[in-house]
């Protein structure tokens, strides 16, 4: 081997001198230019007159500390604030709890399972306002639906559901649940999915009974989607406005008032839109922790199971 031969293998490669661009890093050059703020300006203004404008608006609005004294000042905000974290509480966990168990039935095979779970998505399918008025209906006062069907079978005055607190609440978070319970059935049906059936196989030769596999092997693996799919649902819940603006509009005498039909009365029916925007902007407590614990879990794991 020649000394040229010995010394070539030691020298470093020569570097070019220019700096390298990362690969998604590109220069747009004549009409390229042109082109690309032709496509970017709509969707910019867009998002400022539509997206960035309101919200920056209704922080601005609702920013000023005495409208917040006068918030806490008023027994019927801080009702509204146990309505709201009930609604969201009991909602949000009944409603993914039963969606998970319901999910598991809709695995079936079967042709009427199928046939079943297109009849069991319609209440989602359908309009938030068809479906909420039609349970406002069924409930409101002695000529409703059911107080009506309670007098024909009994004989006595039905028990008036929109009259007690209690019984209203309980419509507007069972009127929930229906709604949203179709949706997140879907999504964890679509997890079980992507288990692989080797894994039940393996857990059935162990001797594994169909609630021990749900325990110990399907819920864990639908851990990460469960608690992100929550995490979603509560951020989303918070400012949930038509399902208890239809169905009991607050009765009786706004009690079951939410912090997002609370703020609606204020902004309009009373005129005080700056109270209203601050009444929205008292949930951001509760909105910020949700947001930065689902953004985290995203990040660390994604939705994978």
């Amino acid at each position: 081997m020649s000394s040229t031969q010995q010394v070539l293998p030691l020298q470093t490669p020569i570097r070019d001198g220019r700096a390298r661009r990362p690969p998604w890093h590109f220069r747009l050059q004549g009409s390229d230019t042109a082109w690309a703020i032709a496509f970017v300006v709509p969707y910019a203004a867009v998002f400022v007159a539509f997206i960035a404008y309101p919200v920056v608006f209704g922080l601005w609005m609702g920013s000023r500390p005495a409208l917040y004294a006068l918030l806490f000042s008023d027994p019927r905000y801080i009702d509204t604030l146990v309505n709201t974290l009930l609604f969201v509480c009991i909602g949000v966990n009944v409603k993914m709890f039963l969606a998970f168990l319901v999910s598991g039935f809709f695995m079936q095979r079967s042709w009427w399972v199928r046939a079943l779970l297109v009849v069991f998505l319609l209440p989602w399918a359908l309009p938030a306002l068809s479906v909420f008025l039609s349970i406002h209906y069924m409930l409101v006062s002695q000529w409703g639906l059911l107080d009506s069907l309670w007098s024909a079978v009994t004989g006595t005055d039905g028990p008036l559901f929109l009259v007690s607190r209690g019984t209203a609440m309980a419509a507007n978070i069972l009127a929930y649940i229906w709604k949203w319970l179709p949706f997140w059935t879907l999504v964890f049906l679509a997890a079980r999915m992507a288990i692989p059936q080797e894994i039940y196989e393996a857990a059935a030769i162990d001797g594994a009974t169909g609630i021990q596999q749900t325990v110990h092997v399907t819920f864990p693996l639908m851990a990460n989607v469960y608690l992100v799919a929550t995490l979603l649902s509560t951020v989303w819940t918070l400012g949930d406005f038509p399902t208890v603006y239809f169905v009991t509009s607050g009765a009786p005498a706004r009690t079951t008032d939410v912090l997002a039909t609370y703020g609606f009365r204020e902004a309009f029916d009373v005129g005080h839109p700056d109270l209203g925007a601050a009444a929205m902007m008292s949930a951001l407590p509760l909105i910020i922790p949700a947001v930065i614990l689902l953004i985290r879990r995203l990040r660390m794991t994604g939705i994978q199971l």
